[in-house]
């Protein structure tokens, strides 16, 4: 059955006869679907590594916009998908959201097939892809009510932690599916590369073909039948606390487009805003911060207007922001997951304008645009620091669930500002050699400490959330914080795009890392103190 009218896991006797077994079939169902989103929802730092590899004619700065309006459509999407379980069933949800992704996935295939395709043609797509970073937040809390407070530390572990690895999955698959005629003549034709690719097996040399539409129409494979299991696998919980009135399916459908319009808007006029004219922008100019609070703002404002039956069950929902632990959290969560998509969605494209070229000083002007024929395949390396961040995500959780969230998130706070400051040393060192492969190995390892920090802390995070919160609203808070702390997958590959345009990428990580360290006050006053509310949640 669909739908369950009964649901109370945290009952031992009805966990153990009717809960564990549908609860898990759930997660187990959610994890594939939820890696898909994230799959497409950043695969343009793969696919802009390619575009600059096979000749498209864009500049550098152009190719960072792709992923930072992915970035920003994504973590908006997520203020509207935080209340769809509520409104709409998790069944209804997670097929619906999971079905839209093929939009995105269809049309880079086909526009990647021609060069010629004009940059607005991308910018939409990449606008489209945010369909898949707003899945996460709809996705985690459906799961957080599946499962009974002691054990949600490691399923949202499991469904975060797994359905990130999409970042990976999608790191190593893309560049191997655009190295065949993998659909044959469906597939469209091939193109010649003019710059060395690379997989995680080994560099790809000029000259060679490569199927760069792939990167698209690989993920059809997967969406389909994802899409049959979520409608026949999956449960709406018709239970008070979860969704008591949830309309038809069809009537889900319209309400999650309707919600999910909102969130277009209010980004596309966001991005309009900020982006210079040469990128399809007003040439206002006006500051991604600013932008951001007013693309948050008037989100959440235009819901609040929504007429009908969705307004009472919003504004129930919207109790979360009376609650100072809301924002509390949403700033740490900022810190763990925000850097974690930040840096997958951008740490190809950084490798390869930093490593992959020479900086040589030319008639007392530094120049990047020689091609570093030692540098290392931005697509050999990238998918390794998100692979480990969301590896041990689930371990953070688990980790947690022993010692207490906010202690974990203090020790992985701490390695983050050692790690970054490390990194912007040897950003530094190599964007000013003619030989900046000899910084790559420190530069590197330290890139991957930061990423299992983000994993391990991402775990932390969400403990102490459904420790903190009243069942009723962990769900939507799971979905505001992720919400928030998706801006850095806009937020960082545009300031590492800004610094890397002004030859001082390294600033970039110092201000992270100076972030980082008032996040290690903000939880320690509001979470380790003896005397506080409460006390390593």
């Amino acid at each position: 059955m669909a739908d369950l009218q009964k649901w109370d896991v945290e009952d031992p006797e009805f966990w153990e006869s009717e809960g564990k077994k549908t609860a898990n079939r759930n997660l187990w169902i959610s994890i594939p679907s939820l890696l898909c989103g994230f799959a497409v929802w950043l695969y343009w730092g793969i696919i802009t590594v390619q575009m600059l590899n096979l000749g498209f004619p864009f500049a550098k700065s152009e190719l960072f916009t792709l992923m930072a309006i992915a970035g920003l459509t994504g973590a908006t999407l997520r203020i509207p998908s935080s209340f769809f379980i509520r409104l709409c069933g998790g069944r209804n949800t997670i097929f619906f959201t999971t079905a839209l992704l093929m939009l995105p996935a269809v049309g880079a295939g086909i526009a990647l097939q021609d060069k010629n395709t004009p940059l607005w043609v991308f910018q939409i797509l990449a606008l489209l892809s945010g369909f898949g970073g707003g899945n996460f937040a709809s996705s985690m809390s459906n799961i957080s009510f599946f499962f009974p407070k002691k054990q949600q530390g490691l399923a949202l572990g499991l469904n975060a932690g797994l359905g990130n690895f999409g970042v990976t999955t999608m790191q190593i698959l893309v560049p191997l599916a655009m190295t065949f005629g993998l659909f044959g003549a469906l597939g469209g034709d091939s193109m010649t590369l003019q710059q060395t690719s690379g997989t995680l097996i080994g560099k790809i040399p000029v000259g060679t073909e490569a199927w760069i539409q792939n990167a698209g129409f690989v993920w059809l494979l997967f969406l389909v039948p994802l899409a049959f299991a979520g409608w026949f696998g999956m449960n709406n919980l018709r239970t008070q606390e979860v969704s008591p009135d949830i309309p038809s399916p069809i009537g889900s459908f319209f309400t999650i487009s309707g919600m999910l319009l909102i969130g277009f808007v209010t980004a596309a006029m966001g991005l309009w805003l900020m982006l210079p004219e040469a990128a399809n922008g007003s040439g206002f100019g006006v500051p991604k911060e600013i932008v951001l609070v007013l693309v948050i703002a008037s989100t959440v404002f235009a819901l609040k207007l929504i007429p009908g039956q969705i307004k009472p069950n919003l504004q129930r929902q919207f109790q979360i922001f009376d609650n100072k632990h809301t924002w509390v959290m949403s700033v740490i969560y900022t810190m763990t997951f925000g850097s974690f998509i930040g840096f997958a969605a951008s740490f190809p494209l950084s490798i390869k304008v930093i490593f992959g070229y020479q900086h040589l000083m030319v008639d007392g002007v530094m120049t990047h645009d020689t091609v570093n024929a030692n540098g290392p395949s931005a697509l050999m390396y990238a998918w390794m620091g998100p692979f480990i961040g969301a590896l041990i995500r689930p371990v953070g959780g688990w980790i947690s669930d022993k010692v207490g969230g906010a202690l974990v998130t203090q020790i992985c706070s701490v390695v983050m500002v050692g790690s970054a400051l490390g990194v912007a040393y040897y950003m530094k060192a190599a964007y000013g050699s003619a030989t900046p492969e000899q910084f790559f190995l420190p530069f590197f390892m330290l890139f991957l400490l930061l990423f299992a920090a983000t994993g391990i802390g991402n775990g932390s995070t969400f403990r102490t959330i459904a420790m903190v919160f009243p069942k009723e609203q962990a769900g939507p808070v799971l979905g505001w914080t992720s919400a928030v702390a998706a801006y850095g997958a806009f937020y960082i590959p545009k300031v590492l795009g800004e610094q890397i345009k002004a030859t001082t990428p390294e600033v970039a990580l110092i201000g992270f890392a100076s972030f980082y360290a008032v996040c290690i006050l903000i939880n320690w006053f509001f979470y380790l103190r003896k005397d506080g509310e409460f006390y390593n949640p």
